[in-house]
């Protein structure tokens, strides 16, 4: 519980949010851009070239307050990343604003991005379930902010919602990237409920405050409530949705409860596009629906919002290999009306080009040709999504978590599926398929492990060949592992696969739910 407002969050009024773009006054910037292609993902936080890692347990007991939540952090190295060269962070660490309490969710939701602009990124860490005063869940969030040494407590921000509300949940989704050309570093996108939130960085006195965390400050730019209001024309049920319904839907933001965010520049413009994903409201619900904002600069026309089907999961990354990002989105629990759209999940591949995202979607589900498994109810195939180029061949693969997977008998153990990029866009050639019954891969199938609750592509080497990080939240009662998968000239390979928990990082395991969150 934190009993005063922090003065980090004054209201400012720098980055206009509309219903038709992004957009801020000319200014020197000194951040990356936010896309997710290989050579402009932010998740290096001591600044040594390697890329660290970012992972979550929002049910770790902290302080004995179960539920409280820690993040731990591994650094990359030239010879990958391991479980010595590491932390763990929670709420009671030094420095860190508010104090770990029972439920607060800390790691619940995690982002990475150089909110500030000097180069090294920084770590920002939600926790929905964080109360305000007497309000209950109305959420909160953390800036942990990069420095040569790394994430550390001393350099912390909090952040938390300016009109606090039971049940908000503030912080329950985070995105930063560069949207635009102004400030001196990335923008944060944050969302509660019913809304998105953006800040910006802005300077303060070097003077520490008295609980020794940084003076560091991000204020508020703008926010956009997502009304309950069913989007136009929604695509008919148990089929792919139609350029028609598509175009329909180009208006406001209405009709979506946002779940997740997620960027990418899929008009190679040099501005990350931020993507709030979520399910449908009304007569029609439980839809996935995606609402694009494009990035521009200032002086620059920009290109229109746009709503399409898809979510509430979403990833991003260059799949044809054509220099702009591609959109992924995951439906893993589509209502069942038993159309071929929606039993056991779906995947859609929308491609970027000098528009935007444009054309249809390219939709899969297991019973597409090629798929590894079967469609059936409950699989939760799309359950989570990451994009990165396995095999350094310059297209980016797409690992699919599937973690309601039955494997034989064993109900709710989970898979994960590896599809390549080529130029043609995403395909089955060479696909991988694992679960804990694989060769080479460590454990075992057990009930309720949902393994592929989280999947992330991840370069701790720096050789261009992105690995996959793919955890069991459920894992040991919901202590929850982690896998690491290699990859090769080959792609992603399960020889030589290791697992670890927050056991291993010297972190609490017991019902941690470790790996409930995973950075990209």
């Amino acid at each position: 519980m934190r009993k005063n407002r922090t003065a980090a969050l004054a209201a400012a009024s720098f980055l206009l949010l509309t219903g038709t773009y992004i957009a801020a006054a000319p200014s020197a910037y000194a951040g990356t851009p936010g896309g997710t292609r290989a050579n402009d993902r932010n998740t290096d936080f001591n600044g040594d070239g390697y890329d660290d890692v970012l992972v979550g347990a929002p049910g770790a007991t902290v302080g004995g307050y179960a539920g409280a939540g820690i993040v731990t952090v591994q650094y990359g190295a030239a010879s990958g990343m391991g479980t010595t060269r590491s932390a763990v962070l929670s709420q009671n660490t030094a420095g860190v604003p508010g104090a770990a309490e029972k439920g607060d969710a800390f790691g619940q939701a995690v982002a990475t991005g150089d909110l500030d602009g000097d180069g090294y990124d920084d770590a920002i860490v939600g926790a929905p379930g964080e109360d305000l005063g007497t309000v209950t869940d109305s959420g909160g969030g953390v800036v942990l902010w990069g420095t040569p040494k790394g994430l550390a407590g001393s350099a912390t921000t909090g952040l938390e919602a300016d009109e606090p509300a039971t049940g908000g949940k503030f912080g329950s989704a985070l995105a930063a990237a560069r949207f635009t050309d102004g400030g001196d570093g990335d923008l944060l996108a944050v969302l509660d409920s019913v809304g998105l939130a953006i800040f910006r960085y802005e300077a303060a006195p070097a003077a520490r405050s008295t609980t020794g965390a940084s003076a560091k400050k991000l204020v508020r730019d703008s926010r956009t409530d997502f009304a309950p209001k069913a989007p136009k024309a929604a695509a008919p049920k148990g089929k792919a949705p139609t350029a028609t319904a598509r175009a329909a839907t180009l208006a406001a933001p209405t009709g979506i409860q946002p779940k997740s965010l997620t960027t990418g520049d899929y008009d190679a413009n040099g501005f990350a596009d931020l993507v709030v994903s979520g399910l449908s409201v009304g007569d029609e619900s439980g839809d996935g629906w995606s609402y694009v904002i494009p990035g521009t600069a200032s002086d620059a026309d920009p290109l229109p919002n746009l709503t399409l089907r898809g979510g509430p999961v979403a990833a991003s990354g260059d799949v044809n290999g054509d220099g702009k990002d591609d959109l992924v989105t995951g439906e893993p629990n589509s209502p069942d009306d038993g159309g071929p759209w929606t039993t056991g999940g779906m995947v859609g591949v929308h491609y970027g080009s000098g528009s935007g995202l444009t054309g249809e979607p390219q939709w899969w589900t297991q019973d597409s040709d090629g798929v590894p498994g079967t469609a059936e109810k409950g699989d939760g195939w799309g359950g989570d999504l990451s994009v990165g180029d396995t095999n350094g061949d310059g297209f980016a693969d797409v690992a699919i978590g599937a973690p309601g997977e039955d494997i034989g008998t064993v109900a709710d153990a989970g898979a994960v599926t590896v599809m390549r990029g080529t130029t043609l866009g995403l395909r089955t050639s060479d696909v991988r398929d694992f679960n804990q019954n694989s060769a080479d891969v460590p454990g075992a199938a057990e009930k309720g492990d949902k393994f592929g609750g989280q999947v992330s592509f991840t370069d701790p080497n720096d050789d261009g060949r992105f690995g996959l990080l793919a955890a069991a939240p459920g894992e040991n009662t919901n202590d929850g592992v982690v896998w690491v998968f290699s990859a090769g000239s080959g792609g992603i390979t399960a020889a030589g696969s290791w697992t670890y928990g927050a056991g291993a990082l010297s972190g609490p395991s017991l019902d941690a739910r470790f790996g409930a969150a995973i950075d990209e």
